[in-house]
């Protein structure tokens, strides 16, 4: 099988932190692999497991990604349609604006809709407002690569060959069925380092301090039913506190997506683990 890669760019996505988190896995293994938070899914395709369960609120990201697993070839001749064109763009956008009109699209269309408008919207920033419409401007790019064929095909035939369960709900449901042997990446929308820095605009709502506190004490849980965790996050004082009783590591991370950008750059992170290594 090729190298797979994420099929669109995602804030806070985990290629530049691979190595780490690679480095930090459970030496034992794992039976089934859990991501409550999937986003662009970096670490499930670099790992590539037999067994996973993933999940995310976003609709259109499960979607996509259920459309690749059972008809990338039809998502494929769809996109390879697409223009590079702003009004076309715009056009595209706007059909949300229509719930009507929306719930009209084929499942197909509905995914590439969403990989042309993170392929051409600016800085690959995929941003949702509080009625969950998309609300990124054109990005003016000279070729982007709109149809990544190769890609598309490698992901669609991992997902065939292996058991990926798809689930579009809430992250601590998604870990239900986990069980000693099993392990679990957590990846949420991060702690703002700063007041202006907070980003959740993924999906419609909000991931706030009492989420971040709800989420630890699903970590707590986790670990009293014995299966391993990791948790990436801001290396922020009230996540490093929060998670004190826990293996808290600091690791650098490159952010090319933000909307402002001299946010982009060098950051630290935390990798958080419930085991040794």
């Amino acid at each position: 099988m090729t190298f797979l890669k994420p099929l669109v760019k995602w804030v806070g996505g985990k290629r530049q932190l691979l190595p780490q988190i690679h480095a930090a896995l459970p030496q034992q293994g794992y039976s089934t692999y859990f991501e409550p938070f999937f986003g662009g899914g970096a670490v499930l395709w670099s790992l590539a497991p037999e067994k996973a369960v993933v999940n995310d609120l976003n609709m259109e990201l499960i979607n996509l990604y259920t459309v690749v697993r059972d008809d990338v070839e039809a998502l494929i001749a769809e996109l390879q349609n697409y223009p590079n064109d702003e009004a076309f763009f715009y056009e595209l956008r706007a059909i949300d604006r229509d719930t009507t009109k929306f719930a009209l699209l084929s499942d197909v269309k509905r995914a590439a809709r969403t990989v042309y408008l993170n392929k051409t919207c600016y800085n690959g920033l995929y941003r949702v407002n509080l009625a969950g419409q998309f609300n990124s401007p054109f990005g003016r790019y000279k070729k982007p690569l709109i149809c990544d064929v190769k890609t598309l095909r490698g992901v669609s035939e991992y997902l065939n060959s292996n058991e990926v369960t798809f689930l579009n709900g809430d992250f601590k449901d998604s870990v239900a069925t986990a069980q000693p042997g099993d392990f679990v990446y957590f990846d949420p929308p991060y702690d703002p380092v700063n007041i202006t820095s907070n980003f959740v605009g993924y999906a419609a709502g909000g991931f706030g301090r009492s989420n971040q506190v709800e989420l630890k004490e699903l970590c707590d849980d986790l670990t009293d039913r014995g299966v391993n965790w990791m948790l990436s996050n801001s290396a922020t004082d009230f996540i490093r506190d929060l998670y004190s009783d826990y293996h808290v590591d600091i690791v650098g991370a490159s952010r090319a997506i933000n909307s402002i950008a001299s946010k982009r750059g060098k950051v630290d992170e935390v990798l958080v683990r419930n085991y040794e290594k």
